[in-house]
């Protein structure tokens, strides 16, 4: 099966005082009356955001052992952080007592995959610095080794070298903080050896089916060139150059390593799933594989043992795929007529693609995960991942559709608390997406599941820029932080009040990193529209922000000021749409959240904030968590921000 999703599991790691119920009628004490309030009572919140009992379930190699991560004390701690678990799997159910592997004990375990029988390895970071480390674990004798040892030091996998037992390529900056090296590294020992050497303007890497080291993307900051080489010994050459608007993205190699699958948009609105020759690297020798009339094509998956290509994949209001390969559509489609209802997802597979981890969810829950074997047909349950949040008394998550105020169409979803899907005049809570490039998609959110549970609407919407509609689309947000950008929020809380459902008066906004500054905005442009707003690690000021980034994401700056603005040349234009230099507007009550070692969006971000309305003797409600990043991972820390969340938007809003 295809590599990437393992490997996005390890460069990814990073998604409130409880209301009294409101009271029925009193006059009846009959247990059909008492069933009715103990219905409509809130469920707890801590429910919603609590770390699963057992999640995260991996089939090894061979098939012999099954992972997985749960709740557990690490070593010199007492909180809980979800550890390593491992245990015999005889391929129908799980036999004798799970063994603890790690005892992290500041932070959960963000991410790990099966390298072989007999080792695990799993990323941490510290304190939410983003600084991940790739470590490996013994599954017999249980020794942790840091393979990626070293101070700020940020590593990525590249290829998990699944035909060698011992070795993985990883890339990191230790050499330089700017840039990313590929190393070979030897998962029992810790040994590296240099494979590629970064020149100082690579920007991603890409590898054959053998491992090698084949292609890489080189950035000036606005321009990209697609090197390739025939062999690893070789220099590179440059192949394709385009400016950043245009994406030829690598996605994997054929099975003859010659030429490579790409995701691209050359000459074309929306990105498609194209093959292209070396040799002939022209746009217009592009050979079409899939393209969908409406969205992107936003990756493609594999057989690695039947060396075949199996789905192009992307997302309309919901995810999809097309196929390729009939043994994996009739695959699906058994999985599906056993799992009516659910979307459903391969996370994991043993290497002759018998045995693999099926994950069935939907909007209402993160559902259950399950093991599938394909010789007996059977599906066996491994286990609900949150068993004590009611599917049936969750709400539905509606894709909906408005027009911009200069006519484009902006797709999101509306969820309305479950059992009032005709509510109308009700509190509601627009939560604008994090990214700003990025998407919000169909499924399952606690967060937005709270907040119905809670009565308030929740309307999140996919505003220029969000990824997936095709260039032109994303083009659109260049420029337009504060402008144009938020027009669309706006226009979509005026159609959530013309369709009748919000009550105007009863309108807060909630968002995180880029959908904290939207937050920001929508306060500080039209003050009269919200009624409360909760700012999570958003930037404040443009200006500093520019100035605050990462040492690795220096060589996208250029590109960064192309699509937000120029500190100098735009000066005037971003400090105007910087909510922080324009505070003496805002008279909504807000409340900030903030990770004091977040490397994206730093501290000093709300700190100016949070300062230019105290001068205004404007209170404003803060609170910062030293161990936390760009949002709040710790569960003991979830918990506190929601219950102040709850409390703060009930006071506000009241729903």
């Amino acid at each position: 099966m295809n590599s990437k999703k393992l490997q996005l599991a390890l460069i990814g790691a990073a998604a409130l005082m409880t209301l009294p119920a409101l009271s029925l009628a009193q006059t009846s004490s009959t247990p059909a009356a008492t069933a009715q309030q103990a219905t409509a009572a809130p469920i707890p919140l801590r429910d919603f955001f609590r770390s699963p009992e057992r999640a995260y379930y991996r089939l090894s190699k061979s098939g012999q052992w099954m992972s997985f991560m749960q709740p557990a004390v690490g070593d010199g701690g007492t909180a809980k952080r979800m550890n390593l678990f491992v245990q015999a799997f005889d391929g129908k159910q799980l036999v004798g007592e799970p063994r603890q592997l790690t005892r992290e004990s500041a932070r959960d375990i963000g991410g790990y995959f099966w390298k072989g029988d007999d080792t695990l390895l799993y990323v941490k970071d510290f304190g939410g610095d983003e600084n991940f480390h790739v470590v490996a674990v013994d599954v017999k004798t249980g020794k942790v080794t840091d393979l990626t040892p070293g101070d700020a030091l940020r590593a990525q996998l590249v290829n998990d070298l699944r035909e060698d037992p011992e070795h993985i390529l990883v890339s990191h900056n230790q050499r330089d903080k700017r840039v990313f090296d590929v190393v070979r590294i030897n998962v029992k020992t810790g040994a590296q050896t240099v494979v590629a050497q970064n020149p100082g303007n690579i920007v991603g890497w890409q590898t054959d089916h053998a491992g090698k080291v084949r292609m890489a993307i080189a950035s000036d900051g606005v321009n990209n060139t697609l090197l390739y080489r025939d062999k690893e010994d070789e220099a590179f050459k440059p192949i394709i150059t385009t400016d950043f608007r245009t994406s030829v993205a690598p996605v994997l190699f054929d099975f003859d390593n010659k030429k490579f699958y790409a995701s691209s948009n050359r000459g074309r609105d929306k990105a498609a799933l194209v093959l292209i020759d070396p040799a002939k690297p022209a746009a217009e020798a592009e050979q079409m594989v899939y393209a969908h009339p409406d969205v992107d094509v936003e990756s493609a998956s594999y057989s690695r043992l039947r060396k075949v290509l199996t789905t192009a994949n992307f997302v309309t209001d919901k995810p999809g795929e097309h196929f390729f390969d009939a043994d994996t559509r009739q695959l699906m489609e058994r999985l599906r007529a056993k799992l009516p209802g659910y979307q459903v997802n391969l996370q994991s597979a043993t290497d002759d693609e018998q045995r693999f981890i099926v994950a069935a969810y939907n909007d209402r829950t993160q559902g259950a995960r399950y093991v599938y074997d394909r010789k007996s047909d059977a599906l066996v349950k491994m286990g609900d991942i949150a068993p004590w949040l009611p599917e049936a008394r969750m709400a539905r998550m509606q894709p909906i559709s408005y027009k911009s105020r200069d006519g484009l169409t902006i797709n999101g979803y509306l969820t309305l608390p479950a059992g009032k899907e005709q509510a109308k005049n009700v509190a509601c809570v627009i939560n604008p997406h994090g990214g700003p490039w990025a998407r919000d998609v169909w499924g399952y959110n606690p967060e937005v599941q709270f907040l119905a549970n809670r009565g308030y609407c929740v309307l999140q919407m996919n505003f220029r820029g969000s990824t997936g509609y095709g260039r032109a689309f994303w083009e659109a947000s260049f420029n337009q932080w504060g402008l144009k950008m938020q027009d669309d929020i706006t226009d979509g809380v005026q159609w959530l009040i013309k369709q009748g459902v919000a009550d105007p008066k009863r309108i807060g906004i909630y968002g995180a990193s880029y959908g904290g500054y939207a937050t920001l905005a929508g306060i500080t442009y039209t003050p009269d529209l919200y009624a409360a707003a909760v700012d999570y690690v958003g930037v404040s000021n443009l200006l500093t922000f520019m100035n605050s980034i990462p040492p690795y994401w220096k060589p996208f700056l250029e590109k960064l000021h192309a699509m937000v603005g120029h500190p100098e040349k735009d000066k005037e234009r971003l400090s105007a749409t910087s909510p922080a230099l324009n505070a003496d507007k805002i008279k909504t009550p807000l409340f900030i959240a903030q990770g004091a070692k977040d490397p994206r969006v730093v501290k000093s971000e709300s700190d100016q904030m949070v300062e230019a309305l105290k001068k205004r003797g404007v209170t404003v409600q803060y609170m910062v968590k030293d161990n936390e990043g760009h949002g709040f991972a710790n569960e003991e820390n979830r918990f506190e921000f929601y219950e102040a969340m709850e409390k703060f938007l009930a006071q506000h809003l009241k729903p």
